[in-house]
């Protein structure tokens, strides 16, 4: 297999094209409707894309905010590119070590999912040729890009869709890797990497959709096809260890589809709905309630290949119903699924002999629909699949979901999307303007990795964690504070992180950070207390020694731990000599619930053996 990432990241500065504050707001002062039309790009020719896109018909609602101005609505030309935020592209393209362009030119994309009110989005070819070391391994960087981000979908219906504004507009920098990645962990090691570099910068976003990821993922026989916005970082190899696995499965499918000889009828759609009038669940129950109808297609030679046993995650059968859903439906029903939703008995034979797909091997599907267009314009897009499937994977976007697999979104976009932005003019960039952004570049998180690791004795991994999480500068300062490298480490890149929500992460001033330091190197809590401490303070505590006080963490003396551990040791006598010094886990356990954060833990430990090493000498004697 082979993948490749487009790694998109909000930038700190302001909007890209207007003076607008770049923040989020819940305050909504005005919405606006717009329908959304494709056009041709450069070359005269319709994007696939966005003429999927623009079949659905659907109405746009955007909602304006208290800072959104006439260029976001699309009623005032762009105002002059954002030259902060071209500085931000050409550091981090001097940190990829890639080549600047001369002269920057903005291109129009076309998009018209709504997303844009324009019906395109700005983008900005800013360096080429750059190269990104991983764990010995070196990846090409053909193209680094700046480009506005989308307005922030709020809603969803049927009918429409509905945005807000203040998204709209914030700088991205989009960095693309070549195809070089040959496995799931290496893509999640690489965008980690990459978005260490990001974050070396200073000047980018933080926070939940703030960085999103597209992932290209091809396996040999297979086709490209585009992981569109993953958002979590650390589930980046289930999604692309899982398009290899789907992709194999439908190459698979393909061979057995040929070998059988499997055809796709072009026959018109048959109406089934009388056959059905006893159907009370699913989307087909749902379409007759409510006077809609029941439409089906028979498949030659496609049956038991929808939901083959053992299946369960990626199957042609979901492929198809993706594609139905894709017009707006809710799904479909097909024969592999039978007897199931009311469908069985004598209504499969009659629905086979109806559909053309009386043999065993033979399949049908079935979709409900408000009305019979509908019901044919989501027919024709599971049958275009089905005809795709007996070639292999086609090429297209699909969507992340929750669990950990993909949905079909549209049709993989192309060069027709693209076409010279004229509002906009060309932006030079002078060889004085790139010696003084190198003059400036921070130091490499390569070489601060080496300096922390050398200095302070870290392992590698705790380092990358404090450069993911952006806590290399307080780090410093904690450690120049005096406090254990060790201790801040902890604190910085664990006890924080698993503070909170991690939608609205609750912010601790450094300052209050070395206050709980020096409470826990002065004996006022074990560093095991380290995470009720932050909870209490995020919880509304005004000092640290309130905090302190909430959690239950006052600090036990030496005489009450051996105490504790002898009763514990004593209590657990049967458990002891059942199982030797095999039971000092369990016991370790449930000391460590009773003491945990009131004496550190190594000094627990030491405790329990000692007062197991006296019971064993008081056993023996």
């Amino acid at each position: 297999m082979k993948a490749g990432l487009e790694v998109h990241q909000q930038l700190a500065t302001g909007k890209l094209f207007c003076a607008c504050p770049a923040e989020l707001s819940e305050t909504v002062t005005r919405t606006v409707t717009r329908r959304l039309r494709a056009t041709g790009g450069e070359n005269h020719a319709i994007d696939a894309a966005a003429a999927f896109q623009a079949s659905r018909n659907l109405t746009y609602e955007y909602e304006a905010t208290p800072t959104s101005c006439l260029v976001e609505l699309d009623e005032e030309p762009p105002h002059a590119l954002d030259p902060e935020a071209l500085d931000v592209a050409l550091t981090m393209a001097l940190l990829l070590d890639a080549r600047p362009l001369d002269e920057v030119e903005v291109m129009r994309k076309i998009v018209v999912d709504g997303s844009n009110t324009s019906g395109f989005q700005r983008t900005a070819l800013v360096a080429v040729d750059g190269t990104l070391e991983v764990d010995g391994k070196t990846y090409s960087i053909p193209t680094i890009c700046l480009e506005e981000d989308a307005a922030r979908k709020v809603g969803e219906s049927k009918e429409g869709i509905r945005y807000r504004l203040d998204r709209l507009g914030i700088p991205l920098v989009e960095i693309a890797t070549g195809p070089e990645i040959a496995s799931g962990p290496e893509a999640r090691a690489v965008a980690e990497e990459l978005g260490i570099l990001l974050r070396a910068t200073g000047r980018v976003r933080r926070g939940i959709g703030t960085i999103r990821e597209d992932v290209n993922v091809s396996t040999e026989g297979g086709a490209r096809v585009e992981l569109k916005g993953v958002q979590d970082l650390r589930r980046i190899h289930q999604y692309v260890d899982g398009e290899v696995e789907r992709q194999k499965l439908l190459l698979a499918t393909a061979a057995t589809l040929r070998a059988r000889g499997a055809r796709v009828p072009t026959d018109a759609p048959v109406e089934v709905s009388h056959l059905l009038r006893g159907v009370a669940s699913g989307p087909l129950g749902d379409a007759l309630r409510t006077g809609g109808v029941v439409v089906g297609i028979g498949l030659p030679g496609f049956g038991g290949l929808l939901a083959p046993p053992g299946t369960a995650r990626e199957r042609l059968g979901r492929e198809l119903a993706d594609y139905a859903r894709a017009t707006g439906l809710r799904g479909l029903f097909h024969s592999d699924e039978a007897p199931s939703h009311g469908i069985e008995g004598e209504v499969v034979p009659a629905l086979r002999a109806a559909l053309g797909a009386s043999l065993s091997e033979d399949a049908f599907v079935l979709v409900g629909a408000p009305e019979a267009a509908r019901a044919h314009r989501a027919l024709a897009a599971v049958r275009q699949r089905a005809t795709d499937s007996l070639r292999g994977v086609p090429e297209e976007t699909r969507d992340p979901m929750p669990d950990g697999r993909t949905r079909y979104s549209r049709p993989l976009p192309g060069r027709d999307r693209m076409y010279p932005e004229t509002d906009v003019p060309p932006i030079p960039v002078s060889p004085e303007r790139i010696r003084t952004l190198r003059a400036r570049l921070p130091p490499h998180p390569r070489e601060v990795r080496a300096r922390l690791v050398a200095a302070h004795r870290l392992s590698d991994e705790t380092v990358r964690t404090l450069q993911r999480s952006g806590e290399v500068e307080r780090f410093d300062w904690l450690t120049g504070r005096g406090h254990a490298a060790p201790l801040v480490a902890q604190l910085l890149s664990r006890e924080i992180v698993a503070t909170g929500d991690e939608t609205e992460p609750f912010e601790f001033p450094v300052g209050l950070l070395d206050e709980i330091l020096t409470a826990v190197e002065s004996g006022d809590f074990a560093k095991e207390g380290l995470g009720r401490v932050l909870a209490a303070l995020a919880e509304g505590s005004p000092t640290v020694a309130d905090a302190v006080a909430r959690s239950g963490l006052q600090t036990m003396s030496r005489a009450e731990l051996d105490r504790l551990a002898s009763s514990l040791v004593a209590k657990n006598a049967p458990l002891i000599a059942a199982k030797g010094s095999g039971a000092f886990s369990p016991l370790m356990g449930d000391l460590m619930r009773e003491v945990r954060g009131r004496r550190d833990g190594q000094e627990v430990a030491a405790v329990l053996r000692d007062a197991l090493a006296k019971q064993a000498t008081t056993g023996a004697a």
